[in-house]
């Protein structure tokens, strides 16, 4: 079968705050120089505080040392525990600073960040009017209590409201993207009367007890004890469980084994459905025409609730606020976390419905923690939602889709072997990697740590996935660097190909 490229996205224009100081150190050298450094632009135009961000540049290389960063190895070897991984074989990069799409180790070597580190750091590196912020929140107030109100944290939910659909009244605060589905979960049962909650195979929603076993993939595995989770799989026309051969086939299939799945639970048991908007890390799948709509009628139709997961894709990360803007569906719960301050202090959140919002009028809600809706955390949302507006960072994200991410990305499909399928939307793509085109078969971890290896020599930072290759820079990349990352990532699979 044919590889297929997506349609994407929408044409709009893109800022230009995101110079680099002059003082940033050159990225790793690569092999090759038929890729120039990102043009610079004028972030004036922008309204930026260009002095905050000189300030917040590198040391001149003079003062860097490759003694701190094997300090920093040293001291994270001795002393740090990670996570998702097996201790004795880690040999993690070190980070020493950052500052929009580029980060740099101690010793001067620079980094194009086309992983937004965990797909989180949309505002990109280092904005100087999230990290003023910050700074002013902890001159102000560094903590309160979740029960008092506080004026930074209710402009806060008012600057989220003003992105979510109608019908949207108030944002519960979380720390994160993983308890932000775990609240959702809770308020889903406790509105309903009922228990089991749906979610799909091809699934990441965060580890934590609930959200952790509402997660498809093999992360659910060690920790399934939460109760009453139901799987079923989504629509991936590349890799179809329905044996469909067009977007179309796909969706109603996809969607009579969702509605059978639910009819075989019961479906006066199930509480919600809890879907990505778009599964981010089993492969950003966008789901195909009809699909989201259709599971919005089959919960509709058994009065169930549809909670849409937006911790990856919201907030700029497709080209729209919210991923769901560009499908014809609106939930009843909108989780969300990563993008809305970009990581800068942890947040998340969930956004609900007045219908959902009024059963605990009256009713407490059994839920919260220590930290939930914290002054620094409040204080960067609302300065990274302002920024995104001012500097229509969001727009910017749809044009870097639309005019460079796409058809570079189709470009490689066409000429590189390995490639089986790109998809994505915005700054939000895949690349599907295969041994073979007409089997599909999966490329395997060593090739992939291969990618890997020679993406960092060339000073390019992947986020790599299974058989896939993620392409998910910042919302601020220019199109210069967007470019210049497609190359080198080109660069690195003709090598290993």
């Amino acid at each position: 079968m044919p590889r297929r490229t997506p349609t994407s996205t929408w044409s709009r224009p893109w800022p230009s705050w995101r110079r680099r100081a002059s003082t940033c150190p050159a990225r790793a050298s690569s092999p090759s120089t038929s890729h120039s450094r990102p043009a610079a632009t004028d972030p004036s135009r922008a309204g930026v505080d260009t002095g905050a961000r000189a300030r917040s540049a590198p040391p001149r290389r003079g003062t860097m040392s490759t003694d701190d960063d094997a300090t920093a190895l040293r001291l994270d070897r001795d002393h740090v525990f990670h996570s998702w991984s097996a201790q004795a074989h880690l040999n993690p990069l070190v980070i020493a600073g950052g500052l929009g799409s580029t980060v740099w180790d101690h010793a001067g070597r620079r980094y194009l960040d086309f992983s937004s580190q965990l797909v989180n750091t949309n505002i990109g590196h280092q904005h100087p009017k999230v990290v003023a912020a910050i700074q002013e929140q902890a001159a102000t107030l560094t903590t309160v209590a979740p029960a008092t109100a506080n004026l930074t944290r209710g402009r806060a939910a008012e600057k989220i409201l003003s992105h979510a659909p109608a019908g949207f009244s108030s944002v519960f605060f979380t720390n994160g993207g993983a308890d932000a589905n775990e609240n959702a979960i809770r308020m889903a049962r406790l509105h309903t009367g009922r228990d089991k909650v749906v979610s799909a195979y091809r699934s990441y929603h965060g580890n934590t007890g609930a959200a952790v076993v509402a997660t498809g993939d093999w992360r659910r595995v060690p920790n399934e004890y939460a109760r009453a989770h139901v799987h079923h799989f989504g629509p991936y026309l590349y890799r179809s469980e329905f044996w469909a051969t067009t977007p179309e086939q796909e969706s109603e299939r996809a969607l009579h084994h969702l509605e059978r799945v639910i009819q075989a639970e019961g479906p006066t048991s199930v509480a919600a459905i809890l879907l990505e908007t778009i599964p981010g890390t089993a492969g950003v799948l966008v789901p195909p025409p009809g699909y989201l709509a259709g599971v919005r009628a089959i919960a509709d139709r058994y009065g169930i609730l549809l909670i849409l997961d937006e911790v990856m894709a919201g907030f700029g990360r497709t080209g729209e606020w919210f991923a769901f803007d560009s499908f014809d569906v609106v939930p009843d719960l909108i989780t969300f976390a990563k993008g809305v301050n970009s990581g800068y202090v942890p947040a998340g959140g969930v956004i609900l419905s007045e219908p959902i919002a009024t059963t605990f009028d009256d009713r407490v809600f059994p839920g919260g923690l220590t930290y939930s809706g914290h002054p620094l955390a409040m204080g960067s949302i609302v300065a990274a939602l302002d920024a995104m507006a001012d500097e229509r960072i969001v727009e910017n994200a749809a044009a870097i889709g639309r005019d460079v991410l796409r058809p570079g990305l189709a470009e490689l499909a066409e000429k590189n072997p390995l490639v089986g399928e790109v998809r994505g939307l915005g700054v939000f793509w895949a690349v599907e990697l295969v041994k073979d085109q007409a089997t599909r078969e999966p490329v395997d971890a060593a090739l992939m740590g291969r990618i890997k290896a020679g993406a960092l020599a060339r000073g390019l930072l992947p986020f790599l996935a299974d058989n896939r290759v993620h392409v998910v820079p910042p919302c601020v990349v220019t199109p210069d660097e967007a470019a210049t990352g497609l190359g080198l990532l080109t660069e690195v699979l003709a090598e290993v190909a």
